[in-house]
């Protein structure tokens, strides 16, 4: 699949991040190789269908490697390339961005989070 490259950067890069559950896969990625289930039950809401062709996507557009075992029953795992991890300081300031707002609206922190600020950082 060829992916759409508009004349403006910025266009181009929401274009393969904005999608919901995209952003959230790179989330979960950042902080390392993950396998499907691990990423559904992080995934509040998804339906197996909706990431699914969302991981595919993501392959194809070169963000995310897919990874087979040939092992009973199959292990899949996937990662992010050196394409999708050049995504980090867009996540990243996301991220922070994110936090700011939280606090300054009384939100905390909790591990999770914490882990997440390790892995952009």
């Amino acid at each position: 699949m060829a992916v759409k490259i508009y004349p403006c950067p910025v266009e181009t890069t929401l274009y393969l991040i904005s999608n919901r559950w995209v952003v959230l896969i790179l989330r979960d990625l950042f902080m390392g190789t993950k396998r499907f289930g691990e990423l559904k039950k992080s995934l509040d809401g998804i339906s197996q269908k909706v990431l699914t062709a969302n991981l595919r996507t993501m392959e194809d557009q070169g963000l995310i490697t897919r990874t087979v075992y040939p092992e009973v029953p199959p292990r899949v795992e996937y990662s992010l390339t050196e394409l999708g991890l050049s995504l980090k300081p867009v996540i990243a300031s996301m991220f922070d961005w994110g936090m700011a707002y939280k606090e300054q609206n009384g939100e905390g922190t909790n591990v999770f989070i914490e882990a997440l600020r390790d892995a952009l950082h």
